[in-house]
């Protein structure tokens, strides 16, 4: 495994440093879903999953990028337009519901 390292040039050595950070935050994701489902005793999906999610899809489509890898360019792709639809989803919630809440006080 050292001998992997080794044979790498810099640019080779920061590529996947960069591919291990992404794999890092797109984990995060899992970490916080778990830690805020068991406080609330049910399943929740908090904003910071989907956050994590974008990060770590963008830092892992990077790296598939460099890497010229079809197979997760393609999976990172696919995954990055569901997160954002996903953020875009629960803002757009948030600001129905402030309007609604905005019509009942007047």
């Amino acid at each position: 495994m050292l001998d992997w390292f080794a044979n790498m040039t810099r640019v080779e050595l920061i590529w996947v440093g960069i591919g291990f950070l992404g794999q890092f935050m797109f984990s995060m994701r899992f970490l916080v879903q778990w830690v805020v489902s068991e406080r609330a005793r049910e399943s929740i999906v908090p904003l910071a999953f989907w956050y994590f999610s974008i990060f770590g899809g963008m830092t892992l489509l990077s790296y598939a990028i460099w890497r010229q890898d079809p197979v997760i360019i393609v999976g990172q792709a696919t995954g990055l337009v569901i997160y954002l639809r996903n953020l875009r989803l629960i803002y757009k919630k948030r600001r129905r519901l402030k309007r609604a809440r905005g019509r009942k006080v007047s």
